[in-house]
């Protein structure tokens, strides 16, 4: 039997503003998220940068084989190079192993296309020397379909054309952040078409999907399409899911 907790990446990435909390019940919430990451063994924990160092600490002294994961330049991806591999290299120092990268798509869309190729190389590079992985976001429901096709093709060659073969399975093309405002509640998230155009022109890099998967029938359709991970904050309600399924 497939474990699918093996492709599952738990996230918590709410602020204390975004949780409607005081910052005492937040810190409540969260030791409950790296309790049940402890006991239910996913692959990934996903944090925000200022809980890496809790995370990292969290399950190692427990001995916990759950990796620790960040996301950088979130949501919005335009702070910059310097911005980006700053967060970078402090996250890294804390004890993550994989850090989701939000691509500058919007300075892709007006055209800055050697700008964010320079970005995705550099912090490519950063990443890869330090042992880790790196996912790039490109937020797919701010592109356009046209656009998903040319950003993703632009992270694979950007990858191809500078790195060794062997790293390719520790440089992610990753839908969404799952915090994209859309207009008239679109979907913000992966979608079976979205994903679909990340994994025709991502190969032979690995996709992640990511934003809006709540329940396992979600998760056995993508992992059937061919991601290499799920990203979802309802990893607890797809465990039930899995366990009452027996699958």
């Amino acid at each position: 039997m497939k474990n699918y907790k093996d492709f599952i990446e738990a996230s918590y990435l709410k602020t204390t503003k975004q949780a409607f909390l005081t910052e005492e019940e937040h810190e409540k919430v969260i030791d409950a998220f790296l309790n049940d990451v402890l006991v239910s063994k996913y692959k990934v924990a996903m944090v925000l940068p200022k809980e890496v160092a809790k995370t990292k600490l969290f399950l190692s002294s427990r001995k916990s084989k759950v990796l620790v994961g960040t996301v950088i330049d979130f949501p919005k991806g335009k702070g910059g190079l310097e911005k980006k591999l700053n967060q970078a290299s402090l996250a890294i120092q804390h004890g993550a192993e994989e850090l989701d990268f939000v691509v500058d798509y919007a300075s892709f869309k007006k055209g800055a296309v050697e700008k964010v190729q320079a970005e995705i190389k550099e912090c490519t590079a950063f990443v890869l020397s330090h042992n880790k992985t790196i996912k790039w976001i490109l937020e797919t429901a701010a592109l356009t379909n046209k656009e998903i096709i040319q950003l993703t093709a632009l992270i694979k060659n950007t990858v191809i054309r500078n790195f060794k073969e062997t790293d390719y399975a520790h440089v992610y093309v990753k839908s969404s952040t799952g915090f994209y405002k859309t207009k008239n509640n679109e979907p913000n998230g992966a979608t079976p078409y979205n994903i679909t155009l990340l994994l025709e022109n991502a190969t032979p890099l690995p996709v992640k999907a990511s934003g809006g998967i709540k329940n396992l029938s979600d998760v056995l359709f993508y992992l059937s399409k061919g991601v290499s991970r799920i990203g979802t904050s309802s990893q607890q309600e797809i465990l039930a899911e899995i366990k009452n399924n027996r699958v």
